[in-house]
């Protein structure tokens, strides 16, 4: 007889480590799904400067990581590297099926995150936090004093170049359009910001550099004219982020009876709860405001907190 978990967490970012966390701690059999590596998106992140009691000298995402997974083996939680291929989420007991096996739970957390839209250009890849970021807000310090280039024209394009302004010497906006698709009162605003400025009917086709971003051509969409931008010499480098949404992972649900949002994005009360009985979301996934590591780690303790309430009859 297979055995029958308290909880199923999918996904090993910081959303789903916190939740294995507080399941371990709370006495929870506790298992943890993930295909790939831990960490999720923060995994690929060189420095981090802005979770609380993080190490000032020096924390990377997978330093970060390491620790939290440690915790999770410390408090018990089970691990499986696998890939989830389908889920039965009604009922009582819900059903967790991978290429390597099926698992059983009396409650599931999903917390299979989300991923930036790429720009689409030569060398995304390469140079992705080496100069090519998706996150001003985890970002924006690193770049200082130097030129920052934001490819978008949608509300969290322009909102993110105007909080990057507080820190670049100029920021500068690559539209494929004539003009802004942000709203008229962001747009507003953004027209009024001194060191914020604008190519229009342009795209980033591709980048350079030996080891850190330095140079990139533009394109102009219209007339197919490419211009070649140079990094400051003083600087050596300059910030290209990318803001043309995100694709949450959630695809693998789409059938299973949640509510989802027009954008894919999961529903969930303040307590992480689905319209599923049982069935929780934390992290980039749900729908919510900031996207980060400390806002995910906060779901994931509520939901596993939530979780052990519900494996008790006491919701």
């Amino acid at each position: 007889m297979s055995k029958l978990y308290d909880v199923i967490i999918l996904g090993a970012g910081p959303g789903g480590l916190a939740a294995g966390l507080y399941g371990g701690r709370a006495r929870l059999s506790t298992l943890i799904i993930e295909k790939g590596s831990d960490g999720g998106q923060i995994a690929i992140t060189d420095e981090i400067e802005n979770y609380p009691g993080q190490v000032l000298e020096g924390e990377s995402g997978p330093s970060l990581i390491a620790r939290m997974t440690k915790q999770c083996e410390h408090f018990g939680c089970e691990r499986v590297s696998d890939t989830v291929v389908s889920v039965e989420l009604k009922g009582d007991v819900k059903k967790v099926t991978c290429n390597n096996g099926t698992y059983e739970g009396k409650t599931v957390i999903i917390a299979t995150g989300a991923y930036p839209r790429p720009i689409g250009c030569e060398g995304e890849k390469e140079f992705a936090s080496k100069g090519v970021s998706y996150c001003a807000t985890c970002d924006a310090n690193f770049f200082e004093g130097f030129d920052v280039y934001v490819v978008g024209g949608g509300d969290s394009a322009v909102e993110e170049a105007m909080y990057l302004t507080k820190f670049a010497r100029n920021v500068t906006i690559i539209h494929r359009r004539d003009e802004l698709r942000a709203a008229k009162s962001i747009q507003e605003k953004a027209f009024k910001i001194e060191n914020l400025h604008f190519m229009w009917d342009s795209a980033v086709t591709k980048l350079y550099g030996d080891g850190i971003l330095s140079e990139m051509d533009v394109k102009n969409v219209k007339t197919g004219e490419v211009t070649h931008i140079v990094a400051n010499e003083d600087d050596g480098m300059f910030g290209l982020f990318g803001f043309i949404g995100r694709i949450p992972n959630s695809d693998l649900f789409k059938d299973t009876g949640l509510e989802l949002d027009e954008r894919g994005y999961f529903i969930t009360d303040d307590n992480m709860r689905t319209n599923i009985p049982g069935v929780f979301v934390v992290g980039d996934v749900r729908v919510k405001e900031l996207r980060q590591v400390v806002t995910a780690a906060a779901d994931g303790a509520i939901a596993a907190t939530m979780c052990d309430k519900y494996v008790n009859g006491l919701i």
